[in-house]
């Protein structure tokens, strides 16, 4: 697949992405994001019923992102990620019912109830972190062992917003994995607001990836996070050229959330106007159109799948609903390994 770049966004050719994933994958891709569309959007209504409780941030409007990274690497390698965590743990296997039950806080739940929205974890996502920054030395320590081990075709990738770039365990651990030649893609999520602050106002630099990555001796990239074939083909580039080199990447995303920074936040920091503007870029719609004008699915083929996805979620409030609550003396188990 050609490749080029430009100073400041990565570029692919759309329709030679198309041709090497094929119709399958591109539809199964899809699927994936409206499921985790759908699993968010009767997650939160559950919340405000008071089904739910305690944190809750939604992925709602970068799904594109992690759907396109799990694609291009498949689930073989090991993923960390924020508190932001229902997609990947999604992508990564995790059911909707296991996922569902335990925002509910039940017995069944992902972590038998007690992590919450924040701590779902699967065979190779190391967990959400609650701690701003706190996955990010943990990926770096992923990509340590594959490289002590001498495993060859693994890498570590490590999901992270933009808040995230001032902290200390950032610094820190990229001049790690650079120092040290470990193979691990950093992945700074843009979505241009660090809660309620504005990115400019966080952050020294306008390009969190191009103008960071030379103070580490990494090469930097930038993404366009509404367009999964864009970050795809960037992931795809990326996977190779870290497996070849044995160096590690950063890479900014820019991307956009629909929802305030969780549950709580109103967002009252952007106006109604600039929101909607944002949301004419629907990653999931960019993706619906692209495959429709390229003859792969229907408008009613989307219609039928998306309402097979919202009753697949249904059941699985359903099942959340239903299940035993914990057993608090069970609480301290799997704290420390047997």
């Amino acid at each position: 697949m050609s490749v080029s770049t430009s100073p400041h966004m990565f570029k692919v050719d759309r329709q030679a992405v198309i041709k090497q994933l094929g119709p399958d994958n591109l539809k199964e891709c899809l699927r994936r994001m409206l499921l985790i569309r759908n699993f968010e959007l009767r997650a939160e209504a559950a919340y405000q019923q008071g089904k739910i409780g305690g944190f809750f941030h939604a992925y709602i409007g970068q799904e594109a992102i992690q759907t396109a990274a799990v694609q291009a690497l498949g689930p073989n390698n090991w993923y960390a990620t924020s508190y932001r965590t229902h997609a990947l743990a999604l992508l990564l296997g995790a059911t909707p019912e296991e996922l569902m039950a335990e925002l509910f806080g039940k017995a069944t739940g992902n972590a038998k109830g007690r992590g919450g929205s924040m701590h779902f974890f699967t065979e190779r996502l190391l967990g959400g972190f609650g701690i701003v920054t706190g996955q990010v030395p943990i990926a770096t320590g992923a990509a340590f062992t594959i490289k002590y081990k001498g495993i060859k075709d693994e890498v570590s990738i490590c999901f992270l917003g933009d808040g995230a770039v001032p902290q200390g365990a950032f610094h820190e651990s990229l001049n790690l994995a650079a120092l040290w030649d470990l193979p691990c893609i950093y992945v700074i999520e843009n979505n241009k607001w660090g809660m309620g602050t504005a990115v400019e106002r966080a952050v020294s630099v306008p390009y969190l990836a191009e103008d960071k990555a030379p103070g580490y001796n990494m090469k930097g990239y930038t993404f366009d996070g509404m367009d999964f074939f864009t970050c795809y083909g960037g992931f795809d580039h990326l996977f190779h050229e870290v497996l070849e080199t044995e160096r590690p990447v950063l890479v900014e995303v820019i991307t956009e959330r629909f929802k305030g920074h969780s549950i709580s936040d109103p967002g009252l920091y952007r106006s109604k106007d600039t929101l909607k503007q944002v949301m004419q870029r629907d990653p999931i719609i960019i993706m619906q159109n692209a495959l429709i004008e390229a003859g792969i699915i229907t408008v009613e083929e989307i219609k039928a799948l998306d309402k097979s996805l919202r009753e697949s979620v249904l059941a699985a409030i359903d099942f959340a609903d239903k299940s035993p609550w914990p057993d608090p003396q069970n609480l301290e188990e799997d704290v420390f390994a047997p």
